[in-house]
């Protein structure tokens, strides 16, 4: 199988059935949307079509206006037309984090080199939202402690799937140096998934709060992404 089957098939069969507190609710794109089902054929037979094994980044879990519109992970509507140049006109999503990430793998020689090296998920790869009256917000599985709960043997579960699509347990690099690092790396201690854990800071945070640093971040991604 190639590492675009695995991933189409891992897509296909992820679903999440357990509790979740009031109040928050999953989205499942790879179930709900032909389109985006589509989508993500088109993308993972374009950049992953081949046995080549990758390295693991884990984010925390899909933004609903990246992965969750787009079922790619950090990718929105506008990097997946201009920058992967796969054709989405049904609706339009921008994600300042997808602006970052793009920027990263540009300068980390292109987006093909940066697919052929690397494959990106998430610890939990459904999103999470929050309703507030007319507002839905993105939500974390770390946020609330009854959902971490409820959750986190299907996180277990699928990390060692998505392991096995890479096959390599070298090193897994985490996107977001907090409570995601810290979760990971309890896990890790516990069931001894990867020999090292890296942490990243999360594209969000610094295109909300220090995007005059940018290209400073863009190079401490590159430097830590090399080390391996």
């Amino acid at each position: 199988m190639t590492i675009s089957d695995k991933v189409l098939d891992f897509l296909t069969k992820v679903h999440y059935t357990g509790d979740l507190p009031p109040g928050i609710e999953i989205m499942n794109p790879y179930r709900t949307s032909t389109v985006i089902w589509d989508t993500c054929q088109r993308f993972y037979n374009k950049y992953y079509n081949d046995s080549t094994t990758r390295k693991l980044i884990l984010g925390i879990n899909p933004g609903r206006l990246g992965a969750g519109s787009t079922g790619i992970p950090f990718t929105d509507t506008k990097r997946l037309n201009d920058k992967c140049e796969i054709p989405f006109d049904t609706f339009v999503t921008h994600e300042p984090s997808s602006v970052f990430m793009y920027e990263m793998m540009e300068a980390f020689g292109g987006i093909r080199k940066f697919y052929d090296t690397f494959y990106i998920n998430a610890v939990f790869p459904l999103s999470f939202v929050k309703r507030e009256g007319s507002r839905i917000l993105n939500f974390n599985y770390y946020d609330s402690k009854a959902l971490l709960h409820e959750v986190e043997d299907f996180i277990i579960n699928n990390i060692q799937k998505q392991i096995k699509i890479c096959g390599n347990t070298e090193v897994c690099y985490c996107i977001g140096s907090g409570k995601n690092f810290s979760y990971l790396t309890q896990w890790n201690n516990r069931y001894c998934f990867f020999k090292e854990i890296i942490p990243l800071e999360h594209p969000r945070f610094i295109m909300q709060y220090k995007s005059k640093e940018k290209s400073n971040y863009i190079k401490d991604y590159l430097d830590k992404l090399s080390l391996y």
